[in-house]
């Protein structure tokens, strides 16, 4: 399972639609995600503060766009120093693929924690 950080807003735009597109997807080719693993320093880095967030809880296996796990994009994160590929959908992600939606809310200083479900 992989994950994306999205707003509860978006996520209920795709729904809509039938497929869920980020910006990223027309602005980079892709979009971003993260294993479980590297949720939260993703959040903490990127979203920081931000309210009605979710996370996406995507089983790769059902995508129907490709998924690759490479270093993040623009090596902007820590992670890129000790090797850690983050994976990166190269199209649309079909709602069939999204197992779960977990609201992920901030704690008291606007920081993330992985939610107790996951």
């Amino acid at each position: 399972m992989i994950l994306h950080i999205t707003t509860r807003q978006s996520w209920e735009e795709a729904q809509k639609a039938g497929e869920y597109k980020a910006p990223s997807l027309n602005s980079e080719g892709f979009i971003h995600c993260s294993t479980s693993k590297q949720t939260v320093d993703t959040a903490n880095l990127y979203f920081k503060g931000q309210k009605g967030l979710v996370l996406l809880c995507i089983d790769e296996n059902k995508l129907i766009a490709e998924c690759r796990f490479e270093p993040p994009a623009g090596g902007k994160q820590h992670d890129q120093e000790t090797g850690n590929l983050f994976p990166h959908i190269y199209g649309p992600i079909n709602l069939s693929s999204v197992i779960r939606v977990v609201d992920f809310p901030t704690d008291e200083n606007g920081l993330f924690k992985l939610p107790p479900v996951l």
